[in-house]
Formats: structure tokens, C-alpha cells, sequence
């Protein structure tokens, strides 16, 4: 029997860390993993959006990886994200992942060209086939990656024994209940649109894996916490501090991810700036970007 219960609760999606010069940073990718960990979190979630894979090479990410194994193996669970445009690079990232002793791979469909289903299904077992013995989570984003998980496909895709669920950040939560259905307590989702983590977990969602947790992971935390109380309103009510904090992180001209880098170095954590296209904080976003950072501390002090 597999053990699901190590992907139930909050799993932070893990940021990229630079160098002041824009190189990955193996000190900084430790530094993180750590502070992380000792802010209790169930896992990280690694090399995924919020991990601007998409503007790294295999080598890069393999670093980034390898220095999150350095502290958090054993400690916290760990999913590395491992999809490429291409299905051998993949495998490569697939199999390394592998090889450190990862909890869990996952993997976006392939982006840019539309494929049909069973080339999609194609791709995701040859990935899964790289790495044999290591759990298996298909990563559903439409509105990035061009293409939606629909359940025939899931349901194909479970036939494979490695494929244990779904990271989920479509935007109607109701498909949350949709993949939960097809396998119940067998398999996990996961909430994916931070903005509506309450309402995924209350419709089955079995935790959250999200590109804000790692700003502000004891307000996520402590909204999960509401939940298994049963305290629906303190969980609204905490959800709604998070959704206002998000809005104005968003309204600046820097990049979101690049706006909860600053609050975190704001808070002593360096791990430097986004990489190009994202767009980097320009200095009229400060005042901005301290409203924000005063809302999370404000927002936590008041839990």
C-alpha cells in the first residue's frame, strides 16, 4: 500500500533561487528548503511554475533539486516537477529525480502543440517509465499549459500503478470533485488556484500545492488547520486575508513571483530576483510591496 498520507496537507511550490548575478544558487535553494521546513509545512513542490522551470535547463534544475534533497530528505515530502518540451529530456529529469530519492514526480502535458489524448498518455507513461518506482502526479493547468486533463484521460492514465493523482489548478473548483470521484481516498488531489484553497479543500481536495505558500505559509497553515476543526468561518475568514494579499501583490509592475522574493528578503531571506521575461520589481513598486508585506504580518499576528 502506498502512503498518501505523506501528500495531504500544505505543499508549498517551491521558488527558483539566483545569485545576485541570475545563476542558480545552491546556497540560496538550501536556504529556502529550510525555511520552509521549519515553518512546518507537509513537502515542496519543486521546479514547477512558481520554480520558472520553463526558463531553466535540465542543469539547472537538476542543481536546484539535488541542493532541496541536501536538507529536506526524510524531513518533508518532496515532488519535483520534471516535465520538458520534449519527451527524452523528460525522462532525464524523471530518472535524477528518481535517483535522490524524491517522494513523487509530476508533470504538465506537453504545451505549445495540441496533441490528442493517447499521445498526451504516451508522454506521461514514458516519463513515469524513467522513473519506475517513484509515485506519479499529473499536473492540470489549462490555462497555461493549452490543454485540460479530462477524465477519460485520467482515468487512462490509471492504469498506470505509479499514477496516484492530480495536481489540480484549474479554475472551477467543481473539477476537484470530478477527479476525486473517479478514485476517492485511493488517490490525491491537490488544490492548485490559491484564491480558492478553502473551497477546493471543502469540495475534496485532499491538500494544496500552491505558488503563494512559501510568502505566507502560516496563514495557509492555519486556514487548513480551521478546516479539520471544522471552523468554517475562521477558514473564510482567513482565506479572505490571503485572496486581499494576493490581489495587491498582483498590482505591481514586477512579476508576482518576483514581488514574494522581495517580501521575503524584506524579511531576510535573499533568494535573489526572477529570471527574464518575468518582470522584475522596479522601484515604484516598493511602497507597494511593504503594504503587502505588512498585511502578511499583520494577517499572521492576528491568527
Amino acid at each position: 500500500m502506498r502512503d498518501l498520507e505523506k501528500y495531504r496537507g500544505i505543499i508549498p511550490a517551491f521558488y527558483a533561487c539566483y545569485e545576485d548575478d541570475g545563476s542558480v544558487s545552491a546556497e540560496r535553494t538550501q536556504a529556502l528548503t529550510q525555511h520552509l521546513i521549519d515553518k512546518n509545512v507537509k513537502g515542496v513542490y519543486v521546479c514547477g511554475s512558481s520554480g520558472e522551470c520553463i526558463y531553466q535547463s535540465k542543469e539547472e534544475r537538476k542543481l536546484i533539486l539535488e541542493n532541496v534533497m541536501k536538507i529536506a530528505k526524510g524531513k518533508i515530502t518532496v515532488i519535483a516537477h520534471v516535465a520538458c518540451n520534449n519527451t527524452a529530456d523528460s525522462q532525464e529529469l524523471a530518472a535524477h529525480a528518481e535517483s535522490l530519492g524524491v517522494d513523487a514526480i509530476a508533470s504538465i502535458p506537453p504545451i505549445y502543440f495540441h496533441l490528442p489524448d493517447h499521445a498526451i498518455a504516451q508522454y506521461w507513461n514514458d516519463i513515469s517509465s524513467a522513473a519506475p518506482n517513484t509515485d506519479f502526479i499529473i499536473y492540470n493547468i489549462p490555462q497555461l499549459a493549452g490543454v485540460a486533463l479530462s477524465i477519460p484521460l485520467y482515468k487512462e492514465m490509471l492504469k498506470n500503478p505509479n499514477v496516484i493523482g492530480v495536481k489540480n489548478s484549474s479554475m472551477p473548483v467543481q473539477d476537484i470533485q470530478m477527479f476525486k470521484d473517479v478514485k476517492g481516498d485511493d488517490s490525491v488531489v491537490f488544490n492548485g488556484p490559491d484564491e480558492q484553497f478553502i473551497s477546493g479543500r471543502l469540495i475534496g481536495a485532499d491538500g494544496g500545492i500552491g505558488g503563494t505558500y512559501a510568502v505566507m505559509p502560516e496563514l495557509f497553515l492555519a486556514a487548513d488547520e480551521a478546516l479539520k476543526a471544522g471552523n468554517i468561518a475562521r477558514a473564510k475568514e482567513i482565506q479572505y486575508k490571503i485572496d486581499r494579499i494576493i490581489y495587491a501583490m498582483c498590482s505591481c509592475h514586477g512579476n508576482l513571483y518576483a514581488v514574494m522574493k522581495e517580501i521575503l528578503k524584506m524579511n531576510g531571506l535573499n533568494i535573489g530576483g526572477v529570471r527574464k521575461p518575468l518582470a522584475s520589481i522596479i522601484p515604484e513598486d516598493m511602497p507597494q510591496i511593504e503594504k503587502c508585506r505588512e498585511m502578511i504580518s499583520t494577517a499572521i499576528a492576528q491568527l
